[in-house]
């Protein structure tokens, strides 16, 4: 590491609270451990679970960066015993469990994949926490064939703009909601057959309506609360159901009747404190079946802004205001 510095600059918060809590600071730069790789953060991608993290609603799990950043492109700088298939100056995005937004990230060498060719490290850094997520909720636990429907909450989201592309290169056919007519134009644009801007219209009906009452037969969720009761009544028979996050609360009171008639599946998972061997199977997946789509330009990461990591703040604010479409990227120079 003699090329490496001894300190690097990331983005500290302060106290718990809002976004103007984020402010740049100094500290030793992280060295490598068994099986573990140094990246020179060339971008970090933005997430709602960094704002949950800045408010004091989601502790990185044991072991973890305090520093805020799941997902970082780079290049690799230094390599500790036992990390395989990565060599120092590779260009690679790595899913991570924190320290993203800063100037030098450890990662582990099996989550760790080659920057696609053809992409930016804006892009790249815009891969990771989305990629993993989709693929292990939608192909993985609902097991998303062709052929099927697939419908997707927060469409416009990091999350659903892969979600639809993911899904339609699959060869399903996508529905998907969303807040505003952009953002539903913006589904549109990038494969879904319906957008429903749940502003307007009630998607039960919608969904209904485009299936021929036939229903979906699988939901991705990050709503919960009040949806839960609306996606056992869009699902087809034999349905599945995947819960990923909760932005309308976790708590609610639902008739399983409907389900239970369906003979649906309801299932959920979050990914950060998951185990490496289940993420480094995920990374595998990923580069032999995701890989060729992005690299032939068929799949693409959407990003709607990007911001220098010293305006963290900024990029917060911006992502809490729910006006962006694809993802919000931090660039690290």
């Amino acid at each position: 590491m003699k090329s490496v510095p001894r300190s690097m600059r990331y983005i500290a918060v302060a106290a718990p609270g809002d976004a103007d809590g984020l402010r740049v600071a100094e500290t030793d730069t992280p060295v490598p451990g068994r099986g573990q790789v140094l990246i020179r953060v060339r971008a970090a991608g933005v997430n709602r679970l960094d704002i949950m993290q800045r408010r004091g609603k989601y502790p990185p799990p044991p072991g973890a960066s305090e520093i805020l950043g799941v997902e970082a492109a780079g290049v690799v700088a230094a390599c500790g015993v036992g990390a395989r298939s990565v060599r120092v100056g590779d260009a690679v995005c790595a899913l991570l469990t924190g320290g993203g937004y800063a100037e030098y990230v450890v990662a582990d060498a099996a989550v760790c994949l080659p920057l696609p060719r053809g992409l930016s490290f804006a892009e790249g850094a815009a891969i990771p926490e989305t990629f993993y997520t989709v693929w292990s909720n939608v192909m993985g636990r609902a097991g998303l064939r062709a052929g099927e429907s697939l419908l997707v909450h927060g469409g416009g989201s990091g999350i659903g703009t892969t979600a639809i592309q993911l899904g339609k290169e699959l060869g399903a056919t996508v529905f998907a909601t969303a807040g505003s007519k952009e953002k539903c134009r913006a589904c549109l644009e990038l494969g879904a057959a319906r957008a429903v801007n749940y502003q307007e219209e009630d998607f039960v009906d919608a969904i209904k309506e485009a299936t021929g009452g036939a229903g979906v037969n699988v939901i991705l969720d990050m709503a919960l609360g009040d949806y839960l009761q609306k996606n056992i009544q869009s699902a087809a028979t034999e349905g599945r159901i995947v819960v990923i996050a909760g932005l309308r609360g976790y708590a609610t009171e639902v008739n399983l009747l409907p389900l239970m008639q369906k003979r649906l599946t309801l299932t959920g998972s979050t990914l950060r404190s998951r185990e490496l061997s289940f993420k480094a199977a995920i990374a595998r997946q990923l580069r032999r079946q995701v890989w060729p789509w992005l690299e032939s330009g068929r799949v693409k990461p959407i990003i709607h802004q990007e911001f220098p990591l010293l305006e963290a703040a900024a990029a917060h604010r911006l992502m809490e205001s729910g006006g962006h479409v694809g993802k919000i990227v931090l660039v690290v120079g």
